[in-house]
Parts: structure tokens; C-alpha cells; sequence
């Protein structure tokens, strides 16, 4: 983002950390029931340009880069040599180059990462956050928008440009906007009468809501990718056809020889906690069985996270936060199965 949109964004009442236009209760009773339009301050954007950018991402990253088309974007991650994920990405083109789209906190040394690969690969790696505005958009279209209808008629991981703003849909309620910082503020404004603007509180509700992990500093290294549900349809950030990448023979083996033992579910807690945070169960005492993926204030009070755990620790429904005496978690609905 620009200095000139952040600087809109704080006079319409942002908060500096982006978490809300000051009224975050009534922000997330409008993700849940209404439509929502959020400036996605807390992510960035990494180009991948050049004649060998395809190739380059796709022997590095766990989901099929070559097969992307500029009609569609695709979820992928980023793993150690041990299938531990480093990053997670939301991938498009651009013309010939791709965006990759990454929690700002991790940016740096994820770029500095994929940098070292390049060797004499024809491919240029650049930070573009600030080429671009990032907005998210949750609920039902209204006619006012412009671009209703072409959002409305995208499938999921759909894309689309419309008038220099690219849009992609994330889920059956859910679309990512991607404008030139010229267009950002005549787009926000009209995007706004139509949609109540909220932070990023009720849009990290949004994902958890969705489903859909995310890595920060706190949890790198920290899950393979079936452990934050990656290979399932709804996440679809996994390819067992797309050949080599760090840490495929893990995944892989993790895949055909047996079943997951850890899996993300989404739940409900009374207090605060960060990613990252160890949960425990009885069966496992002193020993933890999982952390806190993800976590943001819900809409019916308190808070609720995305976790990964043991599967049998949620089938005993004793899930503790932070200490094996812990706050115990109550465990809610995905949006989708666990197979």
C-alpha cells in the first residue's frame, strides 16, 4: 500500500494496525450477516518476473505454478527440505509474471529465501507491495460496483480484470481485489456505499471462518502441509503430479502411507492467544499435541482460531490453550470435511 492510502484509510479511522474503523464489534456482526469491504494492510506482494519465472516456481512451491492460467490463481507453499511449511502464497499472473501474495511479516526473508534458488534461472524476484492495493471484499455483491456481475459469474480461483483492477474469488462469499494505487481510493469509495468497511479483525474472522491457514514469523516451520488441510479440495494448495520440490519425498510419503494424524480445526476460546501457542490434551500430559495456526475475535464474543492438533485429542473434546491445564478449546464447524 501507499503512504497516500494509508494515510485515507487513518482519516477515515483505521486504526494504525489496521484492526478496525474503531466500532470492531459492529464490524464483525457485519462479516457475518452483511457485505464487507477490507484494506488487507497486513500483506504483501512478491513478483516473479522473466522467461523462466514459471518453471522456477513450480520445482519450488508444492502446487502445480505452470499450470496456472491468467484466468486462475492457485493457493501453493513454501517448504524446508523436511516438508516443514516456510510460506504460504496466493498465486496469479499478471501478463507474463506471477504475483505471489504472502503475509508482509514474513516478505523479507521469504523473498531473500526464494532469491537464493534464482542461480541462472532467467527469473527476477522484486517486492511489489507497493505497486499494489489489496482489498477484500465478503458478502453479497450489490449492483453499485461496477464489476458486480463479472465477480458474481467467477468460479472459485476465478480472475478477471476489469478496468486495471484484477479480482480473484477466494470462496463462494469471498474476493480479493487487486488495484493500481491511482484507482484504490475511487474504487474504495464506491465499493464503501454499498459495504460496511472493517479492518482486519473481521476479515482474519473471515478466513478462520473459511477455513483457509495462513503462516506468520511464529509458525514457520512448524506444520507439513496436510496438517493445515492443504491437499484438501477446499484449500487445494497441494499437487501429488506436479513433480520435485523441498520436501516433497515428506509430503508425499505423508500422503500415500498412511493417515494424517494432525489435522486444522476451527475453534472457540475465551481468551487471547498468538499464533503459534502449544495446545495440550490428557493423553499426551506434559507433552503438546498442536498449536494455535491462526487466531481473531468472533462475532459471538471471545475469540476463535484456527488450530492443528491430534485427531483423536479432538475426539476426546479436551483440548487445552497454552498448558495442560489450560483453557479448554470448544471445537466448531468447518465449511468443509476432513475426508
Amino acid at each position: 500500500m501507499t503512504q497516500e492510502w494509508i494515510t485515507q484509510l487513518a482519516g477515515s479511522g483505521l486504526a494504525t494496525d489496521g484492526s478496525s474503523f474503531g466500532a470492531l464489534s459492529d464490524e464483525l456482526a457485519a462479516a457475518r450477516d452483511g457485505t464487507v469491504v477490507a484494506p488487507l494492510a497486513d500483506l504483501g506482494l512478491i513478483r516473479a518476473s522473466g522467461e523462466d519465472a514459471a518453471p522456477f516456481l513450480h520445482n519450488l512451491l508444492t502446487n502445480d505454478v505452470q499450470g496456472i492460467s491468467a484466468a486462475g490463481a492457485r493457493f501453493a507453499g513454501f517448504c524446508t527440505p523436511k516438508g516443514r511449511l516456510l510460506a504460504l502464497f496466493l498465486i496469479w499472473r499478471e501478463g507474463e509474471d506471477f504475483l505471489l501474495m504472502l503475509p508482509r511479516d514474513i516478505l523479507p526473508p521469504i523473498l531473500k529465501k526464494l532469491s537464493m534458488y534464482v542461480l541462472r534461472s532467467k527469473v527476477k524476484l522484486s517486492d511489489a507491495s507497493e505497486e499494489k492495493v489489496l482489498i477484500g471484499l465478503s458478502g453479497a455483491v450489490s449492483p453499485t460496483p461496477t464489476f458486480a456481475q463479472e465477480l458474481d459469474e467467477l468460479e472459485r480461483f476465478g480472475v478477471t480484470s476489469i478496468d486495471g483492477t484484477q479480482a480473484i474469488r477466494l470462496d463462494e462469499t469471498r474476493w480479493l481485489l487487486v488495484l493500481d494505487p491511482a484507482t484504490a481510493t475511487s474504487n474504495w469509495q464506491q465499493l464503501a456505499t454499498s459495504a460496511r468497511s472493517v479492518g482486519l479483525g473481521a476479515w482474519h474472522w473471515l478466513d478462520i471462518a473459511a477455513g483457509q491457514p495462513r503462516v506468520v514469523t511464529a509458525t514457520q516451520e512448524a506444520f507439513v502441509p496436510q496438517m493445515l488441510n492443504m491437499e484438501l479440495p477446499a484449500v487445494a494448495g497441494v499437487s501429488f503430479t506436479k513433480g520435485c520440490y523441498p520436501g516433497q519425498e515428506i509430503v508425499a510419503r505423508t500422503h500415500y502411507l498412511g493417515k494424517v494424524k494432525r489435522r486444522t480445526f476451527r475453534a472457540r476460546l475465551t481468551t487471547a492467544a498468538v499464533p503459534g501457542t502449544q495446545v495440550y490434551a490428557p493423553e499426551t500430559g506434559e507433552q503438546h499435541c498442536g498449536a494455535i495456526v491462526s487466531l481473531a475475535p468472533s462475532p459471538a464474543g471471545g475469540f476463535e482460531c484456527l488450530v492443528c492438533v491430534q485427531v483423536g485429542a479432538v475426539d476426546a473434546s479436551e483440548v487445552h490453550v497454552g498448558a495442560p491445564t489450560g483453557e479448554v478449546l470448544e471445537f466448531l464447524q468447518l465449511p468443509y470435511a476432513l475426508g
